[in-house]
């Protein structure tokens, strides 16, 4: 089962640790993930000042780790902003639909390993706020 802490527009999934040697953190599609995983990718090297993101997803939903270092994850309903670090492998930032979202201030060779409900698709994507916006007031 997970572990969760809301936040004020989403929530944190906390994720199995073991530690021996060293830590292992794993997870499970029906146990910790709450949708189906179609696709996995991973952010790393990314240049100092870099905002990454700046877009919102229609259908797609995520679960975003960092997995070393330290994130700033600013997330925006289009009414409420709110500041989210990742700072734990084993804490996972749920992304729902239609959350902007941008991811800022990577620290400490940043790597973030993002799981997601759907593959990509680029018609899934607003990526001018303004859009978003006015997409939520529909």
């Amino acid at each position: 089962m997970r572990t969760i802490t809301k936040t004020k527009l989403s929530y944190l999934i906390n994720i199995p640790i073991i530690k021996d040697e060293g830590y292992l953190c794993f997870m499970e599609e029906s146990n910790h993930i709450p949708f189906k995983i179609k696709r996995v990718y991973y952010i790393f090297d990314t240049i100092g000042g870099a905002v990454r993101g700046m877009h919102a997803h229609k259908k797609t939903r995520q679960l975003i780790f960092c997995l070393q270092g330290s994130v700033d994850l600013i997330l925006d309903d289009g009414v409420k902003r709110e500041k989210v670090i990742l700072n734990k492998a084993n804490k996972g930032l749920f992304l729902d639909r239609m959350i902007w979202h941008e991811m800022i201030n990577f620290r400490d060779s940043a790597i973030l390993l993002v799981v997601a409900s759907d593959f990509f698709k680029e018609s899934d994507y607003i990526r001018k706020y303004e859009l978003f916006v006015k997409a939520k007031n529909k």
